[in-house]
């Protein structure tokens, strides 16, 4: 019962994501060759969201996770070389496949074989990354 907050999240957040079909592929490719409006559309209003909920975490500090813990955002470390390259190699693989990670969930719930490789390629770099993380430079 403890998680049953974040599934219920994560659903609607799947139900949203196909709904809106920013789990397309075609509409993914339609954003990168300029075609259409649309995905850009969709994240514009996620940055607003996403900047609406971060100022009203500062101004009301107060607020908790569900565990209790107090919400607290930490300030980034100087330097945007590594925002960059990071943006550069998750853009290449978005690219590649035509699909970021919440899709992909979206998708492997809808019956997805296709988004299955994706997840299984996504959860192999996320272990590599695991694996290499201390020889790389942060």
């Amino acid at each position: 019962m403890r998680f049953l907050p974040y599934l219920l999240a994560g659903v609607i957040f799947g139900f949203v994501m196909i709904k809106s079909e920013a789990a397309s592929w075609y509409r993914i490719m339609e954003m990168f060759y300029f075609q259409s409006f649309h995905m850009y559309g969709i994240m514009m209003s996620a940055i607003a969201t996403g900047m609406t909920g971060v100022l009203l975490l500062k101004r009301y500090g107060r607020l908790l996770t569900l565990d209790g813990q107090p919400i607290e955002i930490p300030k980034k470390e100087p330097g945007h070389v590594n925002y960059i390259l990071g943006g550069f190699i998750f853009g290449l693989g978005w690219g590649v496949i035509g699909l970021c990670p919440g899709p992909i969930f979206s998708l492997v719930g809808m019956g997805s074989i296709g988004a299955l490789a994706a997840l299984a390629g996504a959860l192999h770099g996320t272990w590599l990354y695991g694996f290499v993380k201390n020889r790389l430079p942060h």
